[in-house]
């Protein structure tokens, strides 16, 4: 360093001006609860994601004051397990949870086809709803469920646990303030690499369940379509396509909803604020260079590159054929934010504007942005979520953010597969190719 100073200090603490806990009221839900109401979840899905919310609301019941009476899933296996997690009802008709006057908060953790119909249902019902990533499977849909957000005043978040980082929120304090210059572009990947492939390894397929199987071994193939509702086609009962939803693209997005929408929506936060952007044009490229599976959609290598009317772009990358990231970064005029490590973030002088980071840093070349929350995960998510309702604190992963973050993955996800860029129609709020 030119200055002679030690390249690397902890002296930004986070407080409530630098966006810290005490900083996030604002929301004001339609039904406010008070702190000695208990919180009745139905919880809609049931897999390996839905269990593990499910046994987090069990686990933190009293510390929440909350608790989980019915249980919801098409695959009666699940079900049974749910049952015996939280003592509750289970049913296989999502609309035996949102017609329970009982309930207050739906929790949905089902295929991505399935999100908005859901969500919309359960909000229309009067119910607050916590819905998983991604939002929904399409950009209509998208839409769809935040005007019912603004229509019902119901809370509602998504849940990208990454958003629930400090580091995010106090990057965006100072892009704000003009302390690192202007951002110009972001970069961020989520990979992974396992034998045979992650959406083989993750997801077993029970060969003894299905349709014309009694008691556990019951999956009810027809709801978990939506056909009749006009969520996916009718086709004959493929255990393929329920055990591994996400390697087709008629039930979601891939690596591009499934994982990079993690990335995306927080940085997003940085760069755009707590509602986000939606983007100018979106291109994207990959494939499937290793698994190619017998009527597989999904790439196994996928990358995107994302065009705000900010003028700015972030670069996006997810593949499962090797496990090493590219850094979550964000490229300033004065400095680089390195955010990789999900807890205190690195700022780094940069090129002929170091003097200026300086002049903004103490006299520093390099810092170290303390934050409080780190490593964020699944309970802070439903902890802000449980606040929100309580007392209006503001959500980690509000519907803006997430109709944002949705219509730039998807309309990456529409690059791919048309091999086109595409592009935003703001003032219509549609995807043009």
């Amino acid at each position: 360093m030119s200055s002679g100073k030690p390249s690397r200090r902890n002296f930004i603490k986070t407080t409530a001006a630098v966006a810290g806990v005490a900083s996030l009221g604002g929301l004001t839900p339609s039904k406010v609860l008070g702190a000695n109401d208990k919180i009745n979840f139905g919880v809609i899905g049931v897999g390996g994601m839905g269990t593990g919310h499910l046994r987090q609301l069990t686990e933190h019941a009293t510390e929440w004051n909350a608790q989980v009476p019915v249980v919801c899933d098409v695959y009666r296996r699940r079900l049974t397990r749910a049952i015996g997690i939280c003592n509750g009802e289970g049913v296989i008709d999502y609309r035996k949870v949102i017609d329970n006057k009982d309930i207050d908060a739906v929790l949905i953790a089902t295929p991505d086809h399935w999100h908005s119909k859901m969500c919309i249902d359960a909000m229309e019902a009067g119910k607050h709803v916590y819905c998983e990533k991604p939002m929904t499977l399409t950009v209509e849909q998208a839409i769809e469920v935040r005007n019912c957000v603004k229509r019902t005043n119901k809370v509602f978040q998504v849940g990208p646990q990454y958003t629930s980082e400090d580091q995010y929120w106090n990057a965006h304090k100072l892009i704000t303030e003009g302390k690192v210059g202007k951002v110009t572009w972001a970069e961020g990947s989520y990979n992974r690499n396992f034998k045979g492939g992650a959406f083989n390894i993750w997801f077993k397929i029970d060969e003894s369940a299905g349709p014309g199987y009694p008691g556990d071994d019951f999956i009810d193939w027809d709801m978990w379509l939506g056909h009749k509702w006009g969520l996916a086609p009718r086709i004959p009962w493929n255990p393929e396509h329920f055990f591994r939803f996400r390697k087709y693209f008629q039930y979601n997005g891939g690596v591009a909803t499934d994982l990079l929408y993690h990335i995306l929506a927080p940085l997003q936060i940085a760069i755009a604020g707590e509602n986000g952007a939606y983007p100018r044009r979106v291109t994207a490229n990959g494939g499937l260079y290793i698994y190619k599976d017998d009527g597989r959609d999904i790439p196994d290598v996928f990358s995107m590159s994302v065009e705000y009317p900010g003028d700015y772009m972030i670069r996006l990358s997810s593949v499962l054929t090797n496990d090493t990231q590219q850094p979550n970064r964000i490229y300033a005029q004065y400095a680089t934010l390195d955010l990789s490590h999900h807890g205190s973030p690195i700022l780094t002088g940069n090129g002929d504007y170091k003097q200026e980071f300086r002049d903004n840093f103490r006299g520093y070349d390099e810092v170290t942005l303390h934050s409080e929350r780190q490593n964020g995960d699944h309970s802070m998510m439903k902890a802000n979520f449980i606040n929100a309702i309580r007392n209006g604190e503001k959500l980690y992963c509000n519907v803006d953010l997430g109709c944002s973050t949705m219509v730039a993955i998807k309309m990456g996800v529409e690059a791919y597969r048309q091999q086109k860029t595409m592009k935003w129609d703001a003032a219509n709020e549609k995807v043009i190719s």
